[in-house]
């Protein structure tokens, strides 16, 4: 993958909620100009072990083969619902960077405080692994984890759709629109029964 190349999508994956018992997960396909060529949304359970399978679901409802990254804000979802890499590259074989904004102690003993006895999520944490920490051109400095991609790519690629601050473009897109998208149906727009799994091209 060429971070330069005019026509490289990425497919920024961020999630909207307010403690129902499923959050709003949303996708946006950004090119290289900016513009933006796709959209889905989805659920993902609060507290559930179904954010690979989201993240999985939100790339297939698109149909695409042009997607040359998937970018993801956050490893621990809709309440350390954890996202594996690893297991999103294998099944999509599309590169993937979960990239998170903050230092952290790592997230065991909250997992164990929870989720007591949760073997599998814990164990679907711990395999994440470590972070890499990377200064933007911003100045800010953001913390990824990959899978299918070497991290002098990676870097390159958020350093490009990094505007200002921390947030690449897709990923913030993306928080927009599952913010809209959970407002419309706390407010009564869209039917809660409306079907959720759905994408624009």
């Amino acid at each position: 993958m060429h971070a330069g190349k005019p026509g490289i999508r990425i497919l920024g994956i961020s999630e909207s909620w307010t403690g129902r018992d499923h959050s709003y997960l949303a996708g946006v396909v950004m090119r290289g100009d900016l513009r933006i060529d796709g959209s889905a949304i989805t659920r993902v359970t609060v507290g559930g072990m179904d954010g690979t399978d989201a993240v999985i679901r939100l790339f297939s409802l698109l149909h695409r083969s042009d997607i040359n990254l998937i970018l993801i804000s956050g490893a621990a979802i809709a309440w350390y619902n954890i996202i594996s890499p690893n297991l999103i590259w294998e099944e999509t074989k599309t590169p993937v960077v979960i990239i998170t904004y903050e230092e952290s102690g790592g997230l065991e003993e909250a997992i164990s405080r929870h989720f007591p006895d949760d073997t599998k999520r814990m164990k679907a944490y711990q395999a994440l692994g470590e972070r890499d920490c990377i200064k933007l051109a911003t100045g800010h400095s953001v913390f990824l984890r990959r899978a299918g991609i070497p991290p002098d790519t990676a870097f390159r690629i958020i350093n490009r759709f990094t505007l200002d601050g921390r947030v690449p473009e897709p990923v913030r897109v993306a928080r927009l629109f599952a913010r809209s998208v959970m407002r419309s149906f706390q407010i009564g727009k869209v039917s809660d029964q409306y079907p959720c799994d759905t994408h624009q091209a």
